[in-house]
C-alpha cells in the first residue's frame, strides 16, 4: 500500500506527496565485491535521469555492501568513493588497503592467556575420567584457546568513524535524512539483525558496518550490547526484503558475485575452454560459494516478486562469463583500478543491452536511462596512468592532471552530464 505522507529527507520537509519511495540494496562479496560495485553504482548514477543514487530513501547494504550503502546514506556519491578508495591518492582521506589484512593480535592475545587455565581444566578432566573421554576428549577443551579470526577489522571501524565524522555526515543511524539498514548475523541465535532499525538504531554506523562484514574465521565476531555479530550474508545475500518491508516500489539491487560458466567463456573469447579444477582449490572453492549464495539470492528474487507484487526490484550483477571478474582474486587490491573501470563499462554496457526491458519498468517510477551519456564514449572512471617522473617534470604533470580533471567536469557539466 503506498504512503500518502513521506518525509522528503533531502529538503527536511515533510509534505503529502504521491511518489514512489526508491531504494538500493548492495550484496557482498569481499573488498572485490566492493570495488565491484562502487564502478555499478557510478555507472547507474550517471545514466539514470530521475534519481540520484545519494537522494534515494532507503539503503541495505550487507557485507562489504554494507561499507557502501553506509556511504550512500551519508551523501558520498558513487564518484567520490571512487576517489577515496580507488583513487586513493587523490583524496583528502584516503583509505588505505591494507587496513584489511592486519593480523588480530588483541584476538590472539586473548586466547593466548586463556591457555594455562584451560589446559589445567583439561588435565582436570581427564584425571577425573581417564577412561570415559580418553586424552583427544580433554586436548578438545584447548580448542577454546583457537583465535576466532586471522585479521582485525577495527581498521575499517575507525576509519568509517573518521570519515563519517566530516561536517555533513553522521556516524548516527538517528541522525541520518534517510534511512539505512545494515544487516548483520547474532552469531549465538544465527538471526539476522538490521542494524538501522528501531530498536537497533543506536550503535554506531561504523561499527555496524564493522559487524556486518566480519567474515566468520577471517574476522573475529563483533561485540555489540553485549551480543556477537559476524557477516550478515550468512543467512541471506542481498537482504533486498528490508527495503522492501520499507516501502521501496523502486529498489536497484547489486551483487558482485556470479558463478562462472567457463563454457560460455569460451565462447566468447573463442579458446580452449579450461577446466576450473585445473586451477586448483581456491577457484573450486570459489565456484563452489558463488554458487551457492547465487542460487539463494535467485530463490529470494523470485520470492519478491511474490510477497511484494508492487514493487520493482532491478538487479544488476556480472555476466557469467566475466573472466576478469571471477579470476581475480576476492581479497586482493592489486588491480583495482582495472576493476573497478571494468565494472563501470560493463554496466554502461548492460543497460545499452537491457535498455527495452528496463525503460518500461523504470518510466513507472519518473526514471528514464540517458542514452546521450551511455553513447558517450569519452566517460571512465580511471584515467590510464603514465609511468612515474620525479623532479619538476613530475610536478608539472600532477598540475596538468589536475587540470586535465577539472576541464573534464566543466565540460560534462556544460553537456548536462553530471560526473560523479
Amino acid at each position: 500500500m503506498r504512503a500518502a505522507a513521506l518525509r522528503l529527507g533531502c529538503f527536511e520537509r515533510e509534505a503529502t506527496v504521491a511518489r514512489d519511495l526508491k531504494g538500493v540494496a548492495l550484496a557482498g562479496g569481499g573488498p572485490v565485491g566492493g570495488i565491484y560495485e562502487i564502478g555499478a553504482l557510478a555507472a547507474l548514477d550517471e545514466a539514470l535521469k530521475g534519481v540520484d543514487l545519494v537522494g534515494c530513501d532507503i539503503f541495505v547494504g550487507v557485507s562489504s555492501g554494507a561499507f557502501l550503502a553506509a556511504g550512500l546514506a551519508n551523501g558520498i556519491s558513487p564518484r567520490d568513493m571512487h576517489r577515496s578508495f580507488i583513487e586513493s591518492e587523490e583524496a583528502d582521506d584516503p583509505f588505505e588497503p591494507n587496513v584489511l589484512l592486519r593480523p588480530a593480535l588483541g584476538e590472539y592475545a586473548r586466547r593466548l592467556a586463556n591457555i594455562p587455565g584451560l589446559a589445567a581444566t583439561a588435565a582436570q578432566a581427564y584425571l577425573d575420567h581417564p577412561f570415559s573421554g580418553g586424552v583427544a576428549d580433554s586436548l578438545q577443551r584447548l580448542s577454546a584457546a583457537l583465535p576466532t579470526g586471522l585479521l582485525d577489522n577495527q581498521g575499517v571501524g575507525a576509519f568509517l568513524a573518521k570519515l563519517f565524522s566530516a561536517p555533513g555526515r553522521t556516524d548516527d543511524f538517528r541522525a541520518l535524512k534517510r534511512k539505512l539498514f545494515l544487516v548483520a548475523t547474532d552469531l549465538d541465535s544465527c538471526e539476522a539483525v538490521a542494524f538501522g532499525a528501531k530498536g537497533w538504531d543506536d550503535a554506531p554506523i561504523s561499527l555496524a558496518v564493522q559487524a556486518s562484514s566480519a567474515l566468520p574465521g577471517l574476522y573475529p565476531p563483533v561485540g555489540i550490547a553485549g551480543r556477537h555479530y559476524v557477516d550478515g550474508a550468512l543467512m541471506k545475500t542481498l537482504h533486498a526484503s528490508v527495503a522492501l518491508r520499507e516501502g521501496a516500489k523502486l529498489l536497484f539491487c547489486v551483487n558482485p558475485l556470479v558463478p562462472f560458466d567457463a563454457d560460455a567463456a569460451a565462447r566468447h573469447t573463442h579458446k580452449k575452454r579450461r577446466s576450473l579444477a585445473e586451477h586448483g582449490f581456491p577457484t573450486v572453492m570459489s565456484q563452489t560459494f558463488r554458487a551457492i549464495i547465487h542460487s539463494r539470492m535467485r530463490v529470494g528474487m523470485e520470492r519478491y516478486a511474490r510477497l511484494f507484487p508492487d514493487a520493482d526490484v532491478v538487479l544488476f550483477e556480472p555476466a557469467r562469463d566475466d573472466e576478469q571478474m571471477f579470476f581475480t582474486n576476492i581479497f586482493s587490491y592489486s588491480d583495482r583500478r582495472r576493476l573497478c573501470e571494468h565494472a563501470y563499462q560493463k554496466t554502461r554496457e548492460e543497460l545499452r543491452r537491457r535498455a527495452d526491458e528496463l525503460e518500461p519498468v523504470l518510466a513507472r517510477h519518473g526514471v528514464s536511462i540517458d542514452h546521450d551519456v551511455l553513447a558517450d564514449a569519452s566517460l571512465h572512471l580511471s584515467r590510464p596512468r603514465a609511468k612515474k617522473r620525479r623532479g619538476p617534470a613530475h610536478a608539472l604533470d600532477h598540475v596538468a592532471s589536475q587540470l586535465a580533471r577539472t576541464l573534464d567536469v566543466l565540460e560534462h557539466a556544460l553537456a548536462g552530464v553530471r560526473p560523479r
